[in-house]
């Protein structure tokens, strides 16, 4: 499941919201434009796997507005989300913020196992940029830019780092 369902869960496990508002809510935290033929068929999937329950709630002269609540399923798989950062996962930056904004529903070691995927995949870009600086000696600009993409992935490596001392402490401490 792709970090949108995942905030998308996260904000319902705040409070039950109906459609707009859930998209208001992700909309400002990611500010990506969530589209309603994103949102509502991943509301449809989680209500079909019993992760949230839609309760229709009338309102006059307009349809019944439609809110969506958590339920204790739901907070599982928002928990399971949150720790499992498959390989093709850890190398999205995306995918890996997204998880990291969440820690505090995950103790240290799931922590640090998010931690760990994210930084196997730093070594592994560092792997590939490497080969990219080493073929393209001589072409002043994109040898720039490899290096500057060098800079930033040593310097989240190192950022990682400060991460993990934090991480592996009780939500309560952190």
């Amino acid at each position: 499941m792709s970090y949108i369902e995942l905030l998308i869960l996260r904000h319902l496990s705040r409070r039950p919201a109906h459609g707009y508002e859930l998209r208001q809510r992700v909309e400002a935290v990611t500010g990506f434009t969530l589209h309603n033929n994103s949102l509502y068929p991943a509301l449809r999937r989680f209500e079909e796997a019993g992760a949230v329950i839609k309760t229709s709630h009338p309102q006059q002269g307009r349809p019944p507005k439609l809110v969506y609540e958590l339920t204790d399923v739901g907070q599982e798989l928002l928990h399971d989300m949150l720790a499992d950062l498959s390989a093709d996962q850890a190398g999205d930056d995306t995918e890996f913020l997204a998880r990291l904004g969440q820690f505090e529903f995950l103790g240290p070691a799931e922590r640090l196992a998010v931690l760990d995927a994210r930084d196997a995949a730093l070594a592994e870009r560092l792997t590939r940029l490497a080969g990219l600086r080493d073929r393209s000696r001589g072409e002043v600009w994109s040898g720039l830019v490899t290096s500057e993409l060098i800079s930033r992935t040593e310097h989240e490596r190192s950022w990682l780092l400060e991460l993990r001392e934090r991480a592996g402490r009780p939500a309560e401490a952190t």
